[in-house]
C-alpha cells in the first residue's frame, strides 16, 4: 500500500456512506459536508470550506459534487479527487439504474413519500447549522452581510441563482477595487447536430451539458428539455419529468437524472455513458482550479470575488432552506423532528447521517401507521 492508501480508503468509506444518505439536494449536501469535515473531522477550517464552496459555484457543473472532489483533492491529491467524487456518485447512480428498471417494467416508481416526510425536517436542521456557522465567517463586513441578505430576498422573489452569484461576486470585487474594471467573456460550447440515438451522441450531449450548466435541478431541466425533447426528440415531457423526479428524491447528486435518461434510452451502457458525460467536466475543472484557490486569496481582485460568491452562496442556502421548510414543516411531528435534530446536532454532535436515516425511518413508520 502506498503512503496515501489509508487516506484513499478513508475517503472511499466516508463518501460511499454520504452517497447513500445525502438526501435533500445541494444545500443539504453542503450542510452534511460541513458537519462531517469541518465540525467532526477538522480537515478544513470554515474559511477554507467557504473558499472551496465559492470555487465550486464559480465553475459549471453540480456544485455539491464538485465539493466532494475538492475535499478529496485537499485530503489526498488527485487520487483523492477521483475517489471522493466517484464514491459520492456511484451509489446514487446504482439506485437510479434500479429505479429505471422498475420504471420500464411497471411504468411507475416506488413510493418514497414516507421517507421524504421524515428526512426533510432533519435536512432543515442540518442546513441551518451550516448556515449559522459558515455565515459568521462569510459575513466579514457589513457589505458582505448586506449582499447575503439581498441575495436571499432576491432569490425568494424569483431571480436566477447564477445571476445572483455572479452579480454579487462582481459587485463586491468592484466595491473593493474601484480603480480598475475588468472585462469578462462567457464561452459556450457549440451544440451537436446528430439525431440518431447512439452511445457516442448520448455521451457528447451530456458532456456538453456538464461543461456549461450552472445552477439547480430546475436549470438542468431546461437544458435537458432543449436537447432531448426539442432538438433530438428522444424523450417525451412525461419521461423527462419522471427522470428529474427520480434525481430529486434519490440520495447523492441531482445530476443522476442523466443516469436515468441514459438507462431509458440505451440500457445499462447508456446509463454508464450518460453518467460519465455529465460528471466528467466537473472532475477536470476541479483538478484544474483547486491548486489556484489559495492563490486567489492573495489577490485583492480574486479575494474580493470569492468573498462575494461566498456571501451570495450563504444567502442562496438560506433561501433554499426557507422553501424546504415551507413544504416540509406541515404538522407537529415534522416540527418536532427539526427541533430534536437541531439539538442532537448542535448540543450532542450526533452525525448528520444518522439523524437523516432516523428521520426517514420515523417518517416511513408514521405514514404506514397512519394508513
Amino acid at each position: 500500500m502506498t503512503a496515501s492508501a489509508p487516506r484513499l480508503l478513508e475517503l472511499a468509506g466516508i463518501f460511499l456512506r454520504l452517497g447513500v444518505t445525502a438526501f435533500g439536494g445541494p444545500a443539504a449536501h453542503i450542510g452534511m459536508f460541513h458537519d462531517e469535515f469541518v465540525k467532526r473531522r477538522g480537515w478544513l477550517t470554515d474559511e477554507h470550506f467557504l473558499d472551496l464552496l465559492g470555487a465550486s459555484n464559480l465553475i459549471p457543473g453540480p456544485s455539491s459534487t464538485e465539493m466532494t472532489m475538492h475535499i478529496g483533492y485537499v485530503r489526498a491529491g488527485w487520487r483523492g479527487l477521483l475517489v471522493a467524487g466517484a464514491c459520492f456518485i456511484l451509489p446514487a447512480a446504482a439506485i437510479v439504474i434500479v429505479l429505471g428498471w422498475l420504471y420500464q417494467s411497471y411504468g411507475t416508481t416506488p413510493a418514497v413519500d414516507g421517507l421524504l416526510y421524515g428526512i426533510k425536517p432533519v435536512v432543515i436542521a442540518v442546513i441551518g447549522q451550516a448556515i449559522w456557522s459558515l455565515g459568521r465567517k462569510a459575513f466579514k463586513s457589513g457589505l458582505l452581510a448586506g449582499v447575503g441578505v439581498a441575495v436571499l430576498v432576491l432569490n425568494l422573489l424569483g431571480l436566477n441563482e447564477i445571476a445572483l452569484l455572479l452579480g454579487a461576486a462582481v459587485f463586491v470585487m468592484l466595491v473593493h477595487n474601484l480603480r480598475r474594471v475588468p472585462t469578462a467573456a462567457i464561452f459556450w460550447l457549440p451544440l451537436a447536430q446528430i439525431i440518431p440515438v447512439t452511445l457516442n451522441e448520448l455521451f457528447l450531449t451530456f458532456l456538453k451539458i456538464g461543461a456549461v450548466i450552472y445552477g439547480s435541478g430546475y436549470v438542468l431541466l431546461a437544458f435537458l428539455r432543449t436537447d432531448f425533447i426539442e432538438r433530438l426528440g428522444w424523450l417525451t415531457d412525461r419521461q423527462l419529468l419522471d427522470a428529474v423526479a427520480i434525481g430529486q428524491f434519490t440520495p447523492g447528486p441531482l445530476f443522476t437524472t442523466a443516469t436515468f435518461i441514459g438507462y431509458e434510452l440505451l440500457g445499462v451502457p447508456g446509463a454508464i455513458v450518460a453518467t460519465l458525460g455529465i460528471f466528467l467536466p466537473g472532475f477536470i475543472l476541479v483538478l484544474i482550479t483547486n491548486p489556484f484557490i489559495p492563490r486567489m486569496r492573495q489577490s485583492r481582485w480574486t479575494a474580493a470575488l470569492l468573498d462575494g460568491v461566498n456571501a451570495a452562496a450563504i444567502g442562496l442556502m438560506a433561501a433554499v432552506t426557507l422553501e424546504i421548510a415551507r413544504a416540509a414543516l406541515i404538522d407537529p411531528l415534522t416540527i418536532a423532528l427539526t427541533v430534536v435534530a437541531a439539538v442532537l446536532l448542535i448540543r450532542y454532535k450526533v452525525n448528520s447521517t444518522w439523524l437523516i436515516l432516523g428521520g426517514g425511518v420515523i417518517g416511513l413508520a408514521a405514514r404506514l401507521l397512519g394508513g
